[in-house]
């Protein structure tokens, strides 16, 4: 990404945030006037331009991933304190929505800690505009992946837990550990010196090349079902947080980055291209 693409993203990335943020606030509550959605929105973007600052000042990236976790619990908390609405459902998000950011936060800050870097950010750093556009753009996926809870708690529609639900809290469940349980697995691997220069295929890995993916859709798809029944009108909006996950995962950040990794280190070793064949990229096989 050039400097012009660099600077053009610092534009679009908050106004695609601020579009949803309009959609998502209607029939929203309100604090004095102004909807508690958008109040969370700018929150989480407030939140990562201004851990941006020392990140940059100290080249460190560090507490990325921490001040992410830390930015989806922040706005959830927000959002329902400020609505007022403790109802089972509402509850039930939050809950959610927060196990996993605590999770995922502490996984990720634990490992960079004991890797001492993200290669990720290597390029990154130094260039100041380059650097401030990963913090807005971990404050849109904020946005985007917990629109559906945050419009939710803060929608002037309630309705009673019925099967959406059950279906979400289901598919949430089996998400979360399936993307739990992946993890371990790759750190345990990890852990081995035997295996540094091998590939893990072994427990769900040999189902799925990237299973923790997999249960990160799942779980958000689970969010958006728990939300459905509160929706109404432009609040439809939210539907976008599946969509973006399996988007982003599938075809930005996530697998692509990954396979291309793989394929560097060990593309043509027959090992390697017999697990290429015979496991799926990420529905898991049976």
């Amino acid at each position: 990404m050039n400097q012009q693409q660099v600077r053009r993203s610092l534009v679009i990335v908050p106004t695609i945030a601020l579009l949803v943020a309009l959609a998502g606030a209607h029939n929203g509550q309100r604090i004095n006037g102004i909807p508690i959605f958008m109040i969370c929105v700018g929150l989480a973007f407030l939140i990562n331009w201004l851990a941006f600052i020392p990140a940059y000042r100290y080249q460190t990236e560090k507490y990325y991933d921490l001040t992410g976790s830390f930015t989806y619990i922040t706005v959830t908390v927000v959002a329902l304190v400020l609505s007022g609405n403790f109802d089972v459902r509402s509850v039930l998000l939050a809950v959610l929505v927060m196990v996993w950011a605590i999770r995922l936060g502490t996984f990720l800050y634990r490992r960079i800690q004991q890797s001492g870097k993200d290669d990720r950010f290597d390029k990154i750093k130094p260039n100041f505009f380059r650097f401030l556009n990963a913090w807005g753009i971990q404050a849109l996926w904020v946005t985007l992946t917990s629109a559906p809870a945050i419009i939710a708690m803060t929608a002037t529609k309630r309705a009673d837990i019925g099967a959406f639900a059950i279906i979400g809290l289901i598919l949430w469940v089996i998400g979360f550990t399936i993307e739990v349980v992946a993890d371990a697995q790759k750190t345990q691997f990890r852990k081995d010196p035997a295996n540094q220069e091998k590939f893990i295929q072994t427990g769900l890995w040999s189902r799925s090349r990237h299973p923790n993916y997999f249960g990160e859709i799942l779980l958000w798809l689970g969010v958006t079902i728990i939300a459905i029944p509160v929706l109404q009108s432009w609040q439809w909006v939210a539907l976008i947080s599946p969509v973006f996950v399996t988007l982003l995962l599938t075809r930005v950040s996530g697998v692509p980055m990954l396979e291309a990794k793989a394929e560097k280190k060990w593309g043509g070793q027959p090992d390697y291209e017999a697990y290429k064949e015979s496991t799926p990229v990420l529905v898991p096989k049976i």
